[in-house]
């Protein structure tokens, strides 16, 4: 058991491995949700095409490193930290966070819960999905991001997030800016809530992004699928795979250094 500290909750402890400089959470989705519903804070699910962005963004490496909570989303990474240095790390997937997520927001329904979307498409599918499943909400808890850039300081979500005060906020804007804003938003929020950094998932559970079924989640394979859906998006982005090998042969538990300019 190795302990983990945040900003806020630094006594806190839970099963971890350390990859490449990020604290890994180490054990069932229904003990991590746990943790989230207890403690609160920035969760993140970096996939496999996300490593390399720690040597090349300072803003996101931050908001990586000082998250609350990181779950083992890459099936790539988990594969080859257990090839390439001999550990197992238990996978948790983005997609089956969701789920168990989503499930206890249906079920209870008492849950005040904030949705940060990419675009008006999304937002319009994630309120169909949302009231299919009798989940209470209003237009004001659904927010369309805008295009950000390298510094993210969105002034008026963060006073949409403080006069709402929800106790959930799931971020699906994808990797890069949806780290980045949920970090800005732990640490300037005027009170603590879970804050859901899950990218394409919320698109597989409303129909925004192709649907990837069960087993191709368990056998690593989502990755597959949307590359045969949409190769000009995901073939350049699998390019930055690539480089995860030597990552974790070079650096193994400890974070890359930054590239220089």
């Amino acid at each position: 058991m190795e302990k983990i500290g945040s900003p806020y909750e630094p006594d806190q402890t839970y099963p971890s491995q350390r990859i490449l400089g990020i604290r890994f959470f180490n054990g069932d989705v229904d003990e991590a949700l746990a943790f989230m519903f207890r403690q609160g804070g920035l969760l993140v699910a970096p996939s496999g095409t996300c490593f390399a962005r720690l040597r090349r963004d300072p803003p996101y490496r931050e908001a990586m490193t000082r998250a609350d909570l990181a779950i083992p989303d890459s099936g790539a990474m988990a594969l080859l930290w257990r090839i390439l240095r001999g550990r197992k790390i238990r996978r948790i997937s983005g997609l089956k966070y969701l789920q168990h997520l989503s499930t206890r927001f249906f079920a209870d329904k008492t849950s005040s819960v904030f949705w940060v979307l990419p675009n008006e498409t999304a937002r319009e599918k994630t309120a169909r999905w949302l009231r299919a499943n009798q989940f209470p909400l209003t237009e004001v808890d659904l927010y369309i991001a805008p295009r950000y850039h390298a510094t993210i300081e969105d002034r008026e979500l963060l006073a949409k997030i403080d006069n709402r005060r929800p106790t959930h906020i799931v971020i699906g804007i994808g990797s890069g800016p949806q780290e980045r804003l949920g970090h800005f938003l732990r640490d300037h929020l005027s009170h603590r809530p879970a804050i859901h950094c899950i990218g394409a998932a919320l698109g597989f559970l409303t129909g925004d992004q192709i649907k990837i079924p069960g087993w191709a989640d368990r056998f690593y394979l989502g990755w597959l699928l949307r590359l045969f859906a949409q190769p000009h998006i995901f073939i350049p982005r699998l390019t930055r795979a690539l480089e995860l090998p030597w990552l974790i042969i070079k650096y193994g538990e400890k974070l890359p250094p930054l590239e220089a300019n």
